[in-house]
């Protein structure tokens, strides 16, 4: 069995974060480890506080995967401050995994921001140049473009600059904003759009975290990073249509909408 790790903070509600990550990567086909980088008190209305890990046991819970069960892929969510982004740097240059997906996360879908400026720094110098891929959504993609995105020949540039900036894969997420579903990954390839489908689901927590959870499963098990954010975004799909509906704010998805037996059926 293929493995991945998710280096991100912990959601309580279950919607995002190492939460979702792991029912992505587990509803995926890889076995799912984690090293979380800060406990959130949260749910689906907002983010109450926060409380990172500490630098040094960032680095132990990294070092205790790496050197135990390998992960064929990191998927890198969460980080909020600048000292455990460097921890992060130094075990991905330490260890060298073959595939590392980052979610630059940066606010949350309520709108909470969940990471410092001095921490915005660090991801963009030292952590981004080291990705496989990124996965920002349209905010995102113009915070590390430095333009604004108003339709999709400015997410054309706007990944065009992230990709020569970072040296790296991107794959700038669409929106309501600019389009329904449809998002652009640009790399060395050139440039290549996936088209999605309109969902008419409100609930969306944990949208972001689950697409690049998926898309770090799929790169662990030997797709192309093309068919990897095809089958990602087939996956989500899948996961928005079951329309799973909790929580009094913006839901979580339906993480094991394709699974069924008797392992999952309710008591007559």
């Amino acid at each position: 069995m293929k493995t991945a790790l998710t280096i991100a903070g912990s959601d309580s509600s279950g919607g995002a974060g190492i939460q979702a990550d792991i029912k992505t990567m587990m509803a995926n086909g890889v076995f799912a480890m984690s090293a979380i980088t800060a406990l959130t008190a949260q749910n689906t209305t907002g983010v109450k506080s926060i409380m990172n890990a500490t630098p040094e046991f960032l680095a132990d819970e990294i070092d205790m995967v790496f050197t135990d069960i390998r992960p064929d892929a990191v998927k890198i969510g969460m980080v909020s401050e600048r000292a455990l982004i460097e921890t992060i740097v130094k075990k991905l240059k330490e260890y060298k995994p073959a595939f590392v997906v980052v979610d630059p996360v940066m606010v949350a879908t309520s709108g909470a921001k969940l990471i410092s400026d001095d921490a915005v720094d660090a991801l963009e110098k030292q952590l981004l140049p080291l990705a496989t891929v990124l996965t920002p959504n349209i905010p995102e993609t113009e915070v590390l473009s430095g333009m604004k995105i108003e339709n999709e020949k400015d997410m054309e540039k706007a990944a065009k600059l992230i990709h020569d900036k970072y040296h790296c894969a991107v794959l700038a997420k669409g929106g309501h904003r600019i389009n329904d579903a449809n998002d652009l990954l640009y790399s060395d390839k050139g440039m290549k759009w996936f088209k999605g489908k309109r969902i008419d689901n409100p609930n969306t927590h944990g949208t972001g975290c689950t697409l690049s959870s998926a898309i770090a499963s799929n790169l662990a098990k030997g797709y192309s990073l093309e068919e990897s954010v095809q089958r990602a975004k087939d996956y989500i799909s899948g996961a928005l249509g079951a329309m799973l509906d909790l929580g009094k704010g913006s839901g979580p998805m339906n993480h094991a909408f394709d699974q069924s037996g008797k392992y999952m059926e309710e008591a007559k």
